[in-house]
């Protein structure tokens, strides 16, 4: 049961930290918590502690890729400021 608190414990900071990334999402923050609700939805019966630190890192991959979009987001539009 201690392992299983620990990854819930995981499991709600990546859904915070997702939750915060999303307020920048070119489609909106509404759009993107409605698309995120729904994928730890999907994920919500999952008991394997693999497969959930595999889902975990697969959120940690996804705040990296949003945070490289947004940053090249911001780059191209310095860049055509200037």
């Amino acid at each position: 049961m201690k392992m299983a608190n620990s990854l819930r414990g995981e499991v709600l900071t990546l859904y915070k930290n997702l939750l915060h990334v999303g307020r920048e999402y070119p489609k909106g923050a509404d759009y993107f918590k409605r698309r995120l609700k729904a994928a730890f939805l999907k994920n919500k019966d999952v008991k394997d502690p693999e497969k959930i630190k595999e889902l975990i890192l697969r959120g940690e991959f996804v705040i990296k890729e949003l945070e490289a979009l947004y940053f090249l987001r911001k780059y191209r539009a310095m860049k055509q400021r200037y």
